[in-house]
């Protein structure tokens, strides 16, 4: 297996306590980026593509626990570096109406210093083929040290390699607002795909229609936009190339937990083994129609398999 392609994934995965049916919370393990890579693990074939998960961990029994998660189910944790002073952090979600809200405990999370490390973070990379990370992976880091991820990723490609941006706007994180539309359009501009969503984009950056997140992504530099928008139109759009797929099937979801992660890991996993563009959006939508029928985050990958 040494011809393996590596997909890295660069984020947070939290400790999750959620909601089930009966009134009771389950604890398990997610985070957005977390979540694309376990989607992507189960999409791509072992023989040819490793996934890995890059993240900061501590020396606490969830820590261990969150590594020995992510083993078993075929995701690399070789890179996951330490904090000898801090652990995970952790979130609730609760269910009305299929829609999710969140309560956090997460400001001491090991993770917000995952690009401490520098030359450990540019040793993951430089072993990657495929970088994912999110506006959740820069919002949590300091502002120095989401400067210096931002370069590291677009030295990355300016080297030939695919890094691949989800927005995944929220809010509560950032400094301001402004800070947070500044440092999304810096990410982009060193991305070559760029994977918003437009329910996110008309409320952080007031774009009207889909056409205009897409063109605003472009100008700052990114290589591809694919605009999710929830089972309305999609687009997809690149300098010269735009398609835009129409009629999705909608369904009414039991829990939206995981649905952009879902398409993320479903519509990269399809690129990368050669899929043509609007196929691989139409899985990615059709992935995550199902996941949105599911609680939680992750969906167990033997249902993902069938």
């Amino acid at each position: 297996m040494t011809n393996r392609k590596t997909f890295l994934s660069i984020g947070e995965c939290m400790i999750e306590m959620a909601l089930m049916e009966n009134g009771d919370y389950r604890l398990g393990y997610a985070g957005d980026t977390l979540n694309t890579a376990w989607y992507t693990r189960a999409l791509l074939p072992e023989e040819s593509w490793n996934v890995a998960y890059y993240t900061r961990l501590g020396p606490d029994v969830y820590s261990a626990k969150m590594r020995g998660f992510l083993e078993s189910n075929g995701i690399d944790a070789s890179f996951i570096t330490m904090d000898q002073a801090r652990q995970p952090g952790l979130y609730l979600i609760d269910i009305y109406n299929g829609e999710r809200s969140f309560t956090y405990w997460r400001e001491q999370s090991a993770a917000r210093l995952l690009a401490d490390d520098e030359n450990a973070l540019g040793q993951a990379m430089d072993h990657a083929d495929i970088i994912y990370f999110s506006g959740i992976t820069l919002a949590i880091l300091t502002p120095e040290k989401r400067r210096t991820f931002v370069q590291m990723v677009a030295e990355q490609r300016a080297r030939g390699k695919t890094t691949v941006f989800d927005p995944n706007a929220r809010p509560r994180l950032w400094e301001s607002l402004d800070f947070l539309r500044q440092k999304t359009m810096k990410a982009a501009a060193a991305s070559s795909i760029v994977l918003p969503s437009f329910d996110d984009e008309t409320r952080i950056f007031g774009d009207a229609d889909i056409d205009a997140t897409a063109a605003r992504y472009l100008d700052a530099g990114a290589g591809l936009a694919i605009v999710k928008n929830g089972g309305g139109d999609m687009l997809i759009a690149a300098e010269n190339d735009c398609t835009r797929l129409e009629a999705l099937v909608r369904v009414d979801p039991v829990d939206t937990t995981g649905a952009g992660d879902s398409f993320n890991g479903a519509f990269l996993s399809a690129i990368a083994e050669g899929t043509a563009l609007p196929d691989a959006a139409k899985k990615a939508h059709a992935l995550a129609s199902r996941v949105v029928m599911h609680r939680g985050a992750l969906m167990p990958m033997a249902d993902l398999r069938r």
